[in-house]
């Protein structure tokens, strides 16, 4: 799943994305198995995972959301500006994956994903 946010704020986008990140990798499934945290760990963030993790299950949410590190949302989804997400695709689009599937609910995003991808928007829902 791919998540597109259009923001010329690129911060802002990436700082949006977090408190999911955290609700997943913090405080879904049990300490010791909780499949976003693996993932989390696979994707080169082991210590930021565990600390996530800690910090969620204290009740200290609003750190764990500042602990999410802004390089793994940025290896996890298309954000910033659209010339931004259009360059960054290209790295998806070598990444060996034979489908992607587009979390957004904006209509632009859709479109300039479509546009990227050389595809009919309106085969695109």
């Amino acid at each position: 799943m791919l998540p597109v946010v259009i923001d010329r704020d690129v911060q802002a986008a990436i700082d949006r994305m977090k408190p999911d990140i955290a609700l997943y990798v913090g405080g879904m499934g049990a300490r010791t198995k909780n499949f976003h945290n693996d993932l989390m760990i696979q994707q080169g963030f082991p210590e930021a995972a565990a600390r996530i993790q800690e910090l969620y299950l204290a009740g200290r949410k609003q750190e764990a959301i500042a602990a999410v590190p802004d390089d793994l949302i940025d290896l996890r989804a298309l954000v910033g500006p659209p010339d931004r997400i259009r360059a960054r695709y290209r790295e998806w689009e070598k990444s060996g994956a034979t489908g992607l599937l587009l979390r957004t609910n904006d209509d632009q995003a859709i479109d300039l994903m479509a546009e990227v991808a050389d595809l009919d928007p309106s085969a695109c829902s």
